[in-house]
């Protein structure tokens, strides 16, 4: 008889700081902002039992910080914020992605512009998906949709951040961080890679290692811009990740990430039981973005509609992706507002109607 799969009830913060220490995660350094606020929590109770590392910052700038300089000693490191907490450690952010280190980021984000307030929201896309802060960079994003999935990749976050030498940045929304699901850490498979980069001392057995984002000859900065793109690229091809639901038939293509794509799913299957045919993609890397299936459900489908939690951000990068080639609507709530399923339903129905 087969044995039982262990599966705990935790929220969505909780289950991302337990699969960070699973994942050998040692030192977290952070600072409280709501609606995260539980991940500083849980690491704070747990970190001193591992052996590990946490600190509560004096600010998010000297957080992140800390993580550049623990990443540099091959640390496997993390931070976690909420939108304007992440905004404070854009420049940070920057300096690790020029000195090619890896880290990792965790943006459960909350309505703005500005302080906004403390609800649910998506409108940090832009911000993770361009980069994050000044300079040529990208950022591996990840948008889990169920706490399953924030366990899930955190892992794999962590995994991508050493194989690449890159930020991965977890983009979850206020109601993944809270909401409690039950999950399981059966299938954690943590990769170790060597570090040879590593601040670690030499032992006077190699020569020393420089962690540097500063080039001052133009030159040399160029070169490694094009160096650092050329693994982006190989990103791009290896790492996409999505998921494809009713898209076998589907006349009408929802795309929606993180908890819309929760919502969407009920409306696509309101849609089929009305007999239109909806299907839904559901980007899980932000960035590198799955261009390609897109590109090929326009070439399938009439139409498409990007349901977001923000004025519209996600629907830019669907335009890109299709080239255009069929019209792509909004469906959409912002401020910490998140749109029902009988919203997405009617807007797959008028881009139905306007497509007959």
């Amino acid at each position: 008889m087969a044995e039982k799969t262990e599966r705990v009830l935790m929220k969505g913060n909780e289950a991302i700081a337990e699969a960070a220490i699973r994942a050998g995660c040692r030192h977290y350094f952070g600072y409280p902002i709501t609606p995260q606020t539980e991940i500083a929590a849980y690491m704070a109770k747990k970190m001193p039992k591992t052996g590990g590392v946490f600190l509560q910052a004096e600010s998010e700038i000297a957080s992140i910080n800390m993580v550049y300089g623990a990443a540099a000693a091959g640390m496997r490191v993390m931070t976690s914020s909420s939108s304007p907490g992440i905004s404070l450690k854009s420049e940070g952010l920057s300096y690790i992605a020029g000195s090619d280190v890896p880290a990792f980021v965790v943006n459960v984000q909350r309505g703005g512009p500005g302080l906004g307030g403390i609800q649910p929201s998506q409108s940090d896309y832009f911000q993770a998906t361009k980069g994050g802060g000044h300079g040529d960079y990208r950022m591996i994003v990840l948008a889990p949709a169920s706490v399953q999935e924030m366990a899930s990749l955190t892992v794999k976050g962590f995994n991508l951040a050493d194989k690449y030498l890159m930020t991965t940045m977890i983009l979850a929304d206020g109601t993944i961080g809270q909401m409690m699901e039950p999950i399981t850490f059966e299938d954690v498979q943590v990769e170790a890679y060597d570090k040879p980069w590593a601040l670690t001392g030499t032992k006077g057995q190699r020569k020393h290692n420089i962690v540097n984002s500063l080039y001052l000859k133009s030159d040399e900065l160029e070169r490694k811009n094009f160096e650092r793109y050329a693994r982006y690229k190989v990103v791009e091809e290896n790492e996409v990740l999505y998921e494809e639901y009713g898209m076998e038939d589907a006349e009408i293509c929802v795309v929606a990430f993180g908890i819309a794509a929760r919502v969407a799913k009920n409306a696509v299957a309101a849609a089929r039981k009305e007999g239109v045919k909806a299907g839904l993609i559901r980007p899980i890397t932000l960035w590198p973005f799955p261009k390609k299936v897109l590109r090929q459900a326009a070439d399938q489908v009439k139409a498409f509609v990007s349901v977001e939690l923000n004025m519209g951000q996600m629907i830019e990068d669907v335009r890109l992706a299709t080239e255009c080639r069929k019209p792509v609507s909004l469906c959409n709530r912002a401020g910490g507002m998140i749109p029902s399923p009988g919203q997405v339903l009617d807007s797959i129905r008028e881009a139905q109607k306007g497509v007959c």
